[in-house]
């Protein structure tokens, strides 16, 4: 097997690539739910939205995108709310797509798949909550693709991010263990990487924020994201803010910049 660096190196390996490579992709959507009734309506919507028939449908492109055989899936719905798809994927007989390369970028569309990968899995599990006194819902998802091989599931990244509604993101990956060259040298990483937001279309990052903490020594990248723009109408449910006086628009405007801070930062934030 043959590992591409760049458009002029490779390197012959000893056996098969073991390298292990793990995307941890973590999304928020904030909401304003001005009464008990509307939290609830949100968390049902959330719950149709992304029920675990939908999760399934996503997981399976991922698999495409990666080039993945689906072995096994196992799927559930909970009370009062959530929903968890586990999905064990093993190596399937994938060509390179034409004129693609495992330099960093944006990952391909469904169907375009460039390598191969074996004893891997997918996973996701949504988290529908509210704050038990004021107005403001979140929905997170958390979803993990670990692969084997030459691929990096970053190649599933850009189809990942636009499958939800996402205010905020927050992703990890990080490439595990070794594999050998034909001589027995270790390689601890088979392509080069500066930074996850080189795996994102330029037309998504515009629209965030975006912070970049890695330890490269270790092969350890993360990125965390907030949305630029501000329109408050896409927070609240179910209403627009012309219904809402100038006062009102303000207080809940502040709530939930507040709540998508707290989220981006990782911690608790005086609310002034």
């Amino acid at each position: 097997m043959k590992v591409e660096l760049t458009s002029e190196q490779r390197i012959t390996l000893h056996g098969f690539n073991n390298l292990t490579k793990s995307l941890s992709f973590n999304m928020y959507d904030v909401c304003y739910t001005k009464t008990k009734q509307e939290r609830e309506k949100y968390i049902t919507y959330i719950d149709h939205q992304y029920n675990a028939e939908r999760l399934t449908t996503i997981l399976r492109t991922v698999a495409d995108i990666i080039g993945a055989h689906v072995l096994n899936i196992a799927k559930q719905n909970y009370e009062p709310q959530g929903a968890s798809v586990t999905m064990l994927v093993s190596e399937g007989p994938i060509e390179k797509a034409p004129h693609e390369s495992f330099e960093e970028s944006p990952g391909p569309a469904p169907g375009m798949v460039v390598a191969h990968l074996d004893k891997s899995h997918i996973t996701v599990h949504t988290y529908p909550e509210y704050h038990p006194h004021e107005g403001i819902s979140t929905f997170r998802a958390d979803i993990d693709v670990s692969t084997c091989g030459e691929i990096s599931p970053l190649k599933a990244l850009n189809y990942l991010i636009q499958s939800f509604d996402t205010d905020i993101m927050t992703i990890d990956y990080r490439v595990r263990g070794f594999t050998r060259d034909i001589n027995g040298h270790k390689l601890f990483i088979d392509h080069e990487i500066s930074s996850i937001q080189n795996y994102i279309p330029t037309e998504i990052k515009d629209m965030y924020h975006m912070i970049d903490v890695n330890v490269y020594q270790e092969n350890i990248f993360h990125t965390k994201c907030k949305l630029r723009e501000f329109d408050l109408n896409n927070y609240l449910f179910g209403y627009t803010k012309d219904t809402l006086s100038l006062k009102e628009q303000q207080e809940i405007e502040k709530s939930v910049k507040w709540e998508m801070d707290e989220i981006f930062y990782g911690k608790n934030m005086v609310f002034t």
